[in-house]
């Protein structure tokens, strides 16, 4: 079962890269964002949407830059894409959420968002890190290519749209403090002491969805271990039955 995952994944990375470098201009090489972690430490080994960037980069030698999303309110790309990224020796640079469309308008060289899936609807509407819809509506905004990267397990045939998605909404205190090493031991390189520092003031609500469901409408592509699908021309949705029956 782990060959197997590990199999899928690469085959992702493949076909995610191959997509990619299809609609770029030839010769040059291309940067990237990402969101949330979807690497070796989220899967069996090679990664979703992390495992694209891995391929463009170590086997097809096309990739640039990395940017990558800190990801509010856990901050898994601050955290965990942050170490891949740098254990792999990948070009990187951490992005505050907020910050993506200014990016996007500022680096037109930027040629694609991929991101991760918890769930796929049958129709492409996809659920995943909270931040994710807002990535899709930039992206559509500047042109750029939005590809959900996720194993064939993830897409669920019998739900018609994201509309039956029933949202987790987590802990306010995600949002209202932050966890992280104090900057004194990570300095002094002595035993990592983990502390939490309250943000917002005492007596502040706040809402904390863990995700949100894209429209299949702002997105390019869906990447799978069996093929990258995408819509009919003039089709605001898939038809991920039918692809998956081909």
């Amino acid at each position: 079962m782990l060959a197997a995952d590990v199999a899928d994944n690469e085959n992702i990375g493949r076909l995610g890269a191959e997509f990619i470098l299809g609609r770029s201009p030839l010769g040059n090489k291309l940067k990237v964002l990402t969101h949330c972690n979807t690497g070796a430490l989220a899967t069996a080994g090679h990664g979703t949407a992390l495992g694209i960037i891995r391929s463009l980069n170590n086997s097809m030698s096309s990739l640039d830059h990395v940017y990558f999303t800190e990801t509010r309110p856990y901050n898994q790309g601050a955290r965990l894409t942050a170490y891949e990224l740098l254990v792999e020796e990948i070009p990187a640079t951490l992005v505050c959420d907020s910050a993506v469309s200014a990016l996007l308008r500022s680096d037109p060289s930027i040629r694609a968002i991929v991101v991760g899936a918890d769930r796929v609807a049958r129709n492409g509407d996809t659920a995943n890190k909270i931040g994710t819809y807002q990535l899709a509506i930039t992206a559509k905004f500047h042109g750029r290519d939005f590809i959900v990267a996720a194993p064939t397990t993830s897409i669920d045939l019998d739900l018609d749209s994201g509309a039956g998605i029933v949202i987790e909404e987590r802990s306010q205190d995600e949002v209202l403090a932050t966890e992280g090493f104090s900057a004194e031991s990570v300095a002094n390189g002595t035993e990592l002491k983990r502390a939490a520092v309250r943000v917002a003031p005492v007596g502040v609500a706040a809402w904390n969805p863990s995700f949100d469901v894209t429209p299949a409408d702002l997105i390019t592509a869906v990447v799978t271990e069996k093929g990258v699908f995408v819509k009919v021309d003039g089709a605001k949705e898939f038809d991920l039955l039918r692809s998956l029956s081909n």
